[in-house]
């Protein structure tokens, strides 16, 4: 049973013991909760700047609730002693703390407010109060919550008090009464696989229709899945279970436990010292037994990222929040926002005349089917996927993998029946939704605030990449693609992008240029396409008709989706718009959808852009003379704008995002220049997971790597006993190296200050590793586990983007910013490979940007570098190279 409990009534008896009285008050109020949770107090530390008194809730799953008292003066050590407290806690999953702060929360201009926010900030806590709790109209009562779900929080008048009351909700799981549900599965292993696989005689219909052969299949599926793997009803409780307990441990378990019971009846000594030894054996057991479960999950999911960091978030942290699904009515209540959701941006978006010059050259060319494969076709693109599930899977990809040699016959049938029909079976074409909190502290009880996740039965997927393979390539042939769109294309990925544009905008400093970028932000972007546009534009620009035309209007017209839980599920809603979310030839349809808009902007020749799926930025450069030339980039945003409005996409406004990189004086004439379009700009923006700063300097993103990465060594620390040392490496890679390694391109000649602020990640997780002491010197403990410091890390994404970059592994808008080295002299220079480097003039602006600092270190390599064969064999003998520069010997 999931109980909201009123923290009201339990709050202000806490405050006013701490203000007038003793804890037994507090105790008194924690009886009402003590019938459904186990509550104490905690012992803890004492502090002279305030005072405190620390609850405990539960036992599985403990909140820690923490009511604070400060009273009114310098806030100087009492930030001091908060920031050890909050250090004390960092092993705790769910905390909320509460109290009198006395200081003025809404006053951001107070250096001691931002001062204590940002702390709470930096350990990760979300502060939820808004508005006034004292009758002088300041915010000096808080609430701060970390891994837990608040939400009613009210603001209340007390009679014959200064301070308003705060009361709020939150979700605890009751341990008493845990709900137990009934589950119907299947038990599939190995030998369910070859059962299946023998018992595998599907004879195809006499009809050739796709829609009836893929039917037929399924119930064939079924009916012997029915026979090996018949359903099992099973029953468990909401509480989390552990995987790793076996026989051995549940016998270990009863007889600590009859041993403890003998105990405490007798009172002898022997019996004590007995029931502690069994008890030493069951958790040494249970630490053998849990250890060698993540180990072994970790182990056989290393050669597959995305199920290692799903195995390893499992660890380290709680899963995202899902939607409470509880009855068919709630299923049916999402159904119904997700669907009017699009059904009103799609009414809300004005009539508008597309500009013209927007749309693309036609194809002379035709595409007129899809091309029928193989069955090593078939084997090879299977193999190539990711194994993802779904509910309405009939074959689960496991045992579709498993049994492929008898299966892919009939697969096959069902694929190249499709292809050549031009039709979609019906089965493909129903998503499976999830509704998922988009953030952590989000109020749970509003639908709004959850996004759907949608998934497709594996099998459509299949079809989907054999499609995907051949319109690629049909693309590829036909040039029919944007040079500067990176979304979910080889060789691209969103470093290339950012290091394409933060070059030109460092350039463009270098030079003393002011530089403007906007980031256009869609709403449901995916969600909103025309249908009747797509086909159009398809049969237009790409030149596809007969039945590959037909096949993509079947597989774009007649989508279904249906919102399930483990339990339950809702009827079934049309889908009239949009590319699939979830699907595989979605990201490439939408790219394709957008390819007008490239027209657009390449018709401004004083504006840059980059795109990124549906991430749309525009970059325009110019002397601080020429604000007139900002009426360009004005024009260009208001075609655009008109462009989305008639291709039924929809500009969001409010979070379309403005960064002005210009000296001070000038930024507020800019902004005057750009304000019908851009209102007001950011001192920060978000670029596809970098921040970027005005100056260019890249110190706040360094600050948010750093708080990302200690607040992941910190759940990391909790669980590094669980595992091996090579395992708990492997964790580390994935929770902590990742973010430290993403996008290092861009980082070189970064300030002292944030290239010391990195390598502190990178030591605390050697450290950690290695459990090294603090006073070790940590360059022998880098080598030993041959680790490069951050500042040759850096050197090393660059020369592999360099090096892909002159060998066609790259996107052409990174070949085209390095040159070969010329003179007008046959010099042996010239036969070495050497990359001409440009003039620059500030060390802080042109010598950052990739087209500068590339060919310097380039061309510092040992010339026969320049000539490896392979991207792997170059990055085995860089590395070799670097380590020594690091550590010399």
């Amino acid at each position: 049973m999931t109980s909201l409990i009123s923290v009201s009534s339990v709050l202000k008896t806490a405050l006013s013991s701490l203000l007038h009285g003793p804890q037994a008050a507090v105790e008194e109020q924690l009886l009402s909760l003590k019938k459904h949770f186990s509550c104490q107090i905690i012992s803890s530390n004492s502090y002279s700047s305030f005072e405190m008194i620390m609850i405990k809730i539960g036992r599985a799953q403990p909140v820690y609730g923490i009511l604070v008292y400060r009273p009114p003066g310098s806030t100087s050590s009492f930030l001091s002693d908060f920031q050890d407290l909050l250090s004390s806690t960092i092993k705790l999953d769910r905390i909320i703390i509460v109290g009198d702060f006395n200081i003025h929360a809404e006053d951001l201009s107070n250096s001691s407010t931002r001062e204590f926010l940002n702390m709470m900030n930096s350990f990760n806590f979300s502060q939820l109060v808004s508005g006034p709790t004292h009758r002088a109209g300041h915010t000096l009562d808080l609430v701060f919550s970390y891994g837990l779900l608040v939400d009613k929080l009210q603001i209340n008048d007390v009679v014959f008090s200064d301070h308003k009351s705060v009361s709020f909700h939150i979700n605890l799981n009751s341990e008493s009464l845990l709900p137990v549900s009934a589950k119907q599965r299947r038990i599939i292993n190995s030998s369910t696989i070859l059962n299946f696989s023998s018992l595998f005689d599907f004879v195809p219909p006499s009809s050739d229709d796709v829609e009836l052969l893929t039917n037929s299949f399924n119930d064939h599926c079924l009916k012997i899945l029915d026979q090996v793997a018949p359903y099992k009803t099973s029953r468990s409780s909401s509480a989390s279970s552990s995987p790793w307990l076996n026989n051995q441990i549940l016998e270990l378990r009863r007889s600590y436990r009859k041993a403890e019971r003998r105990w405490k009846r007798t009172g002898l000594v022997v019996h004590r010292e007995y029931f502690k030894e069994l008890l030493e054996s069951y958790n040494k057991a249970v630490e053998n037994a849990r250890s060698s479960f993540f180990s072994n999950l970790i182990c056989q999911n290393k050669n597959n990222p995305k199920v290692l960091f799903d195995t390893i978030s499992s660890i380290v942290s709680s899963p995202p929040q899902q939607a409470q699904l509880s009855s068919a009515d709630d299923c049916n209540t999402f159904l119904h926002f997700f669907e009017n959701k699009v059904l009103n941006l799609r009414s809300s978006i004005p009539p508008a005349l597309a500009p013209s010059g927007g749309e693309a050259p036609q194809c002379s060319e035709s595409f007129t089917s899809f091309s029928p494969i193989t069955l090593n076709d078939l084997t090879s693109i299977i193999s190539q996927m990711k194994l993802s599930s779904c509910s309405s899977d009939i074959l689960t990809p496991s045992v579709l993998v498993g049994s492929l040699a008898s299966i892919s016959p009939s697969l096959l049938t069902i694929i190249n029946s499709s292809l050549s029909q031009g039709c979609v079976p019906s089965y493909f074409k129903n998503a499976v939704v999830t509704p998922l909190l988009k953030k952590p502290n989000l109020d749970a009880s509003s639908t709004s605030n959850f996004r759907p996740i949608s998934k497709l039965p594996f099998i459509s997927k299949v079809l989907e990449k054999v499609v995907e393979t051949q319109l690629r390539s049909w693309f590829s042939k036909s040039k029919i693609s944007d040079p500067f769109q990176s979304g979910f294309l080889k060789q691209h990925s969103t470093e290339t992008a950012l290091v394409r544009v933060h070059n030109d905008l460092l350039m463009a400093a270098d030079a003393g240029k002011c530089s403007v970028m906007v980031l256009l932000d869609l709403s449901a972007a995916f969600d909103t396409v025309d249908h009747n546009v797509l086909l159009n534009r398809l049969n237009a620009l790409a030149g596809i008709s007969g039945s590959a035309l037909d096949w993509l209007s079947s597989y774009l017209t007649n989508r279904t989706f249906t919102v399930k839980s483990e339990t339950f599920s809702s009827d079934t809603a049309s889908l009239t718009c949009g590319v699939p979310q979830g699907s595989v030839l979605g990201p490439l349809l939408f790219a394709f959808y957008i390819l007008p808009l490239a027209g657009i902007i390449q018709s401004f020749p004083d504006i840059s852009y980059h795109i990124y799926a549906d991430d749309i930025q525009l970059y325009m450069s110019f002397m601080p003379h020429q604000l007139d030339r900002l009426a360009t980039l004005v024009l260009c945003l208001t075609q655009i704008s008109n462009w989305l409005s008639s291709n039924f996409l929809v500009l969001n406004a409010n979070k379309t995002e403005t960064l002005i990189s210009a000296p001070p004086e000038l930024q507020p004439k800019i902004e005057q220049e750009i304000a019908s379009f851009c209102p007001s700009a950011k001192a920060n923006i978000r670029n596809l997971g970098v921040i970027f700063d005005p100056v260019l300097s890249l110190d706040s993103h360094v600050k948010t790597i750093s708080r990302s990465c200690f607040f992941q060594l910190r759940n990391i620390s909790k669980v590094h006993k669980l595992v091996s040392t090579a395992d708990l490496e492997n964790i580390i890679h994935a929770f902590v190296s990742s973010r430290l390694d993403y996008c290092t391109a861009l980082f070189t000649g970064l300030s002292k200050t944030s290239l010391s602020r990195l390598q502190a990640i990178q030591n605390a997780a050697a450290r950690l590793l290695t459990k090294s002491s603090r006073r070790a010197h940590i360059n022998p403990v880098l080598q030993s586990l041959h680790w490069l410091p951050v500042e040759f890390r850096i050197q090393f994404k660059v020369l592999v983007l360099t090096y892909r970059a002159l060998n066609n592994q790259a996107p052409s808008y990174l070949s085209e910013l390095l040159s070969p080295h010329t003179t007008s002299r046959n010099l042996r220079s010239t036969s070495e490979n050497l990359l001409a480097v440009p003039q620059t003039r500030l060390k802080t602006k042109g010598d950052r940007a990739f087209q500068s600092i590339a060919p310097i270190l380039w061309n510092s390599l040992p010339s026969n570098f320049h000539l490896l064969k392979s991207v792997e064999v170059f990055k085995k003998h860089l590395k070799t190279h670097l380590f020594f520069q690091a550590f010399p010997r």
